[in-house]
């Protein structure tokens, strides 16, 4: 690791984000129709490596469905809106009209007014229903719920058909120490489920590499929700994206290794608003993205615009903001275009195309053996 001296007292690592690298192309081009970019984790088969993340501005089960049938994961916040409310189109409705600040992101009377909403109670009932009506469409099952809430309501999920099950937080780690209540056994937890688990986030080698450890199928790298996360100026806590999916990525090598040949997947999640910092994230090393941001600007979305993710409501300790993002057009644009958009915001499936295409690469593991340079980023 390369560290530098910080002060006297404390030295740390250098991290670059994804705004600090820059892919290079290589001797060879290829055609983009050459191109695959196929994804597929444990049996299931998707025609991009594309996740929706399980936020309510940008997931319904309506959304989820569109999200499948167009080759990639919806993945539905069995914590949101769609859980608590048998109509949540009314809630919203509120939510999205709720007057903002100049800056179209904080306004305290905004934080608390989500907060009274999201304290309605998670209704069993509405979790099998939500999942029934993606599963009714033929597509992958796919839910999440917080590591908080996983023990409480994981047996209702797999009875309700799950196909994939993601346990996703701001950090979630492969040993929680708790002198208040029993915690999630994650190794012992995924060892009884009969579906591939997705956990996640992790920052680091070490917690990347215990994760794995546990069974997961899959380990999410960041902590979500890049463009609504405050969790860097309330917490301090912060990395990097580019340093920390080539850690993650290391991690994944190592146990390839130590366990005879078990892969893991490596999903790259928050700050990847964009197409280029979706390419650079799987040229660091990641198999595919969950998306929040990008998707939350398609026309089909909840949020009609608005970006939020659950923190942004979490009753004690809230580390979101609601988001003006902006529509940019159907989702079927959004992924694959024809874009309008010169801003990398459509056509993100044809850009990561082109990409591994200028590069000479032909399929995404491939893809990320593509050299890069660190180009520090200057905002014009």
């Amino acid at each position: 690791m390369n560290e530098i001296e910080i002060g006297r007292g404390k030295r740390g690592a250098r991290a670059y984000s994804l705004d600090d690298v820059a892919i290079v192309p290589n001797r060879r081009t290829r055609d983009p129709q050459d191109v695959s970019v196929a994804w597929q984790i444990d049996a299931f088969q998707f025609e991009a490596p594309i996740i929706g993340a399980p936020m309510d501005s940008v997931m319904s089960p309506a959304t989820a469905i569109a999200l499948g049938r167009l080759g990639g994961l919806g993945v539905l916040n069995l914590e949101g809106l769609w859980t608590r409310y048998e109509q949540p189109e009314k809630v919203l409705e509120e939510i999205t009209s709720l007057e903002a600040d100049a800056s179209n992101a904080f306004n305290p009377a905004v934080t608390r007014r989500m907060q009274e909403i999201y304290s309605a109670p998670i209704q069993p009932e509405l979790i099998t229903a939500r999942l029934e009506e993606v599963r009714e469409a033929g597509v992958v099952v796919a839910a999440s719920l917080t590591p908080q809430r996983t023990q409480e309501f994981y047996r209702t999920v797999v009875d309700a058909g799950v196909d994939i099950f993601v346990i996703r937080g701001t950090t979630v780690s492969a040993e929680h120490v708790s002198q208040n209540q029993e915690p999630l056994n994650l190794k012992q937890f995924i060892y009884e489920l009969d579906v591939p688990v997705i956990v996640g986030g992790a920052a680091g080698y070490t917690p990347a590499l215990h994760l794995m450890r546990t069974g997961a199928a899959g380990v999410l790298v960041g902590f979500g929700g890049g463009a609504t996360g405050t969790t860097r100026r309330a917490l301090g806590i912060h990395a990097p994206l580019a340093t920390a999916i080539s850690d993650v990525a290391a991690a994944r090598r190592d146990y390839i290794e130590e366990s005879g040949g078990r892969y893991v997947h490596v999903i790259a999640d928050g700050g990847l608003g964009h197409s280029g910092n979706i390419v650079k994230a799987l040229a660091m090393g990641a198999d595919a993205v969950m998306l929040g941001t990008s998707l939350a600007r398609a026309t089909e979305a909840p949020g009609a615009g608005w970006h939020w993710g659950l923190e942004a409501s979490h009753p004690d300790s809230p580390r979101g903001d609601r988001v003006k993002v902006g529509t940019v057009g159907p989702l079927e644009e959004i992924l694959y275009g024809p874009s309008h958009h010169t801003d990398g915001t459509s056509n993100i499936i044809g850009a990561l195309r082109r990409s591994m295409a200028t590069t000479g690469y032909s399929d995404v593991k491939e893809f990320q053996r593509v050299d890069v340079v660190v180009s520090p980023y200057q905002a014009k």
